[in-house]
């Protein structure tokens, strides 16, 4: 018996790795930080792949420059458990005589493509003329990623450094109230309903600093997004600083309470998405708005800065031994991309670049010491804009046309000047930007590609190795 089960176990490989090599299969991860068009870029990655045919779009992608894209088609997706990413639904959201942008997905979700292409070379193991990809895309909540960093802290370590962001500008003020009520709970002995109101009100917190200052470093971020976990112990607790909590046997008991509650969200909530979705990853994309924070100012972009950092130190690195990546792939290719490069005029997009490249250097050394590509560029999901150009007394300056969101309003204007670098303190001092949100373009069809900026130079980074 033990013989049949080992060798259907040998034939059940053999099997594994045969279908791989000849129906080739990636899974493609999407997060990004507060505000930097998730939706918007899964909706025209999918919409470009099937508007492949068109070369003259996609110039950069050398499987639709030399007409070898065949087909693309949405298939049945992997997890039944998992939200499916409502690509239909977005694209009639931007189809419409008055175009909205695809509404945000708060969970996890996923789509699963199969694309029939040409290959450049005819393999030993082909079927004919065509070959295919099953593309599996998860978009997951960059709120999630956030907390991965949180395994290699304990509940001391974490309250420390969220007790030290509550004490900075530009949380301090928000926080004063919730602080105090915080600090209530200490010297009686704990309070389960009263633990409980304290994390909900920890949790309209989060959301104030993301929605109305526009932070990015907030943990936990299931907190943000709760789903099947509103309302359990596993949510209710929240930073405490020790040295308020051991003072006496009624602090302590409250500090072991939130510790263990802490314990059991990390190793059952974060380590859970970790196991079963993020260690599987083959290809991963990081989405960052660099503009708002720069309309917002220095502690702004400090805090986006920051939350780049602990994201980019998440990934699990490398290459590994053919044999091993048939089982268990790691992310070998990383593509961090400066979304809305629309709202920028062109001649920026080369200042973009190099703000973003500094933005990631720490990581990116850390990722060729792995043997990973790394890609960092601006990009447009869905381009809102036109360039052009306006006369301010005898000059001609550069400047973009489009309809702003939050009225419709048609609209030219100069933004600002992109620093080429990581700005000063003194920089946000000395200068001024007005980078808007504008309305997505009208489609001259159902059938028209969307417009974009970048999205072919990003999918052949991402799949052109597999797409030969």
């Amino acid at each position: 018996m033990e013989f049949k089960k080992a060798a259907k176990q040998v034939v059940q490989s053999a099997n594994t790795f045969i279908e791989r090599a000849r129906s080739q299969h990636v899974t493609l991860a999407v997060t990004g930080l507060s505000r930097s068009g998730k939706t918007a870029f899964i909706t025209s990655l999918i919409n470009q792949l099937q508007q492949g045919s068109n070369a003259e779009h996609m110039p950069l992608l050398e499987v639709a420059r030399q007409r070898r894209l065949l087909t693309t088609k949405q298939v049945t997706q992997p997890h039944l458990d998992v939200a499916s990413f409502r690509y239909l639904s977005g694209l009639r959201s931007l189809s419409g005589p008055e175009p909205q942008w695809p509404k945000a997905t708060e969970t996890i979700s996923e789509v699963r493509l199969e694309i029939t292409f040409k290959p450049k070379h005819k393999s030993w193991l082909g079927n004919g003329d065509s070959s295919k990809l099953l593309l599996d895309i998860v978009d997951y909540p960059g709120e999630w990623l956030l907390d991965l960093p949180m395994l290699q802290m304990d509940f001391q370590q974490w309250s420390e450094q969220q007790w030290q962001l509550l004490e900075q500008s530009p949380r301090a003020e928000a926080a004063t109230a919730w602080i105090a009520e915080a600090e209530s709970l200490l010297g009686r002995e704990p309070d389960d309903d009263a633990i409980h109101q304290c994390a909900d009100r920890y949790a309209v917190l989060l959301k104030q600093f993301k929605d109305e200052l526009g932070l990015s470093l907030l943990q936990p971020g299931r907190m943000l997004m709760p789903g099947e976990l509103a309302g359990t112990p596993a949510l209710a607790f929240f930073p405490m600083p020790q040295q308020r909590l051991l003072s006496d046997p009624a602090s302590h008991a409250l500090w072991q309470l939130l510790s263990g509650r802490y314990d059991y969200y990390v190793n059952h909530v974060v380590k859970g998405f970790f196991k079963r979705f993020f260690r599987h990853f083959d290809r991963q994309v990081v989405l960052v708005d660099c503009l708002q924070p720069l309309n917002e100012g220095a502690a702004h972009f400090r805090e986006m800065q920051q939350a780049l950092e602990q994201v980019m130190s998440c990934f699990q690195y490398g290459k590994q031994r053919w044999w091993r990546q048939l089982f268990e792939p790691k992310i070998d290719r990383l593509l961090v991309a400066a979304t809305k490069a629309d709202h920028v005029t062109n001649e920026q997009f080369d200042a973009l670049g190099k703000l973003l490249a500094e933005l990631c250097h720490a990581a990116e050394s850390q990722a060729l010491d792995h043997d990973i590509q790394i890609q960092h560029q601006p990009l447009a999901s869905i381009r809102s804009t036109r360039f052009g150009h306006v006369q301010k007394g005898a000059q001609t300056v550069p400047a973009l046309k489009g309809k702003r969101l939050s009225d419709g309003k048609s609209i030219t204007l100069f933004p600002g000047q992109v620093p080429a670098g990581l700005p000063s303190q003194a920089f946000f001092k000395q200068h001024s930007f007005d980078f808007v949100d504008f309305a997505p373009p009208t489609r001259q069809s159902d059938f028209a590609p969307l417009p974009h900026i970048g999205m072919d130079k990003a999918i052949e980074f991402l799949l052109g190795d597999v797409l030969k």
